[in-house]
C-alpha cells in the first residue's frame, strides 16, 4: 500500500517546488504532512499488532502442515488428537532445560513463565475444542499442503474444533472464542 505521507509530500512539493523544507510551522501544508505521517505510523503500528496476534495461529497451522502424511488422505480423529498432542508437547525439551538450569530457590525465568502460561492456555483450549484445519476433508488437505504462510489464504480452508474427548465440531475462520 502506498504511503499517504509520500503522496502528500509529492503533492506539496509539486505545489511549492523545492521550498518544501521551508514551510511555515503551522501552515496548512505542514499540517497535512504531519497528519499524513501520523496516519502512516498508526497504520504501521496496527499492522504490527495484528500480525503479532495472528502469528500463533500461523505457527499452529505450519506445525500441522509439516507433520502431514506424504500421501494426502483424510485423518481419523485419533490421528488428529495425536497431532494436537504433539503440538502441545512441542516445547517440553526447552521447558525441561530451563527448569534444569535454574538454581534451587530461584524464581522461574521469564521465558519459562511464558512457556508455562502458553502451555496452560493451549491445554484449556484443547479441553473445550482445539482450533485446527479440517484434516478429515481432502479439499482442505490439498489447500493446506499448498499453503505458504499467508493469512488471507486461510479463509479458503475449512476449520474444526477437536476436544480431548474426540468430539469434532465445525468452526470458522478467523478463530473467535469457542466457535
Amino acid at each position: 500500500m502506498p504511503s499517504k505521507l509520500a503522496k502528500v509530500q509529492k503533492h506539496v512539493q509539486k505545489k511549492k517546488g523545492s521550498k518544501i523544507n521551508s514551510l511555515h510551522e503551522n501552515s496548512r501544508d505542514a499540517k497535512r504532512i504531519r497528519n499524513a505521517g501520523a496516519r502512516d505510523d498508526r497504520v504501521a503500528r496496527m499492522t504490527s499488532v495484528r500480525e503479532k496476534a495472528n502469528r500463533q495461529w500461523l505457527e499452529r497451522i505450519a506445525f500441522l502442515q509439516d507433520r502431514m502424511p506424504e500421501t494426502l488422505h483424510p485423518l481419523e480423529v485419533e490421528q488428529i488428537q495425536e497431532l494436537v498432542g504433539a503440538y502441545l508437547d512441542r516445547d517440553d525439551e526447552e521447558l525441561a532445560q530451563l527448569k534444569g538450569e535454574r538454581r534451587a530457590g530461584r524464581p522461574a525465568s521469564t521465558r519459562q513463565t511464558l512457556l508455562e502460561q502458553q502451555r496452560g492456555m493451549e491445554a484449556k483450549e484443547y479441553e473445550s475444542g482445539f482450533w485446527i484445519p479440517n484434516l478429515q476433508d481432502v479439499e482442505t488437505l490439498v489447500k493446506l499442503d499448498a499453503w505458504k504462510w499467508d493469512w488471507l489464504s486461510l479463509g479458503n480452508m475449512r476449520f474444526i474444533r477437536v476436544d480431548d474427548k474426540g468430539v469434532v465440531k465445525e468452526s470458522q475462520f478467523p478463530p473467535r472464542g469457542a466457535s
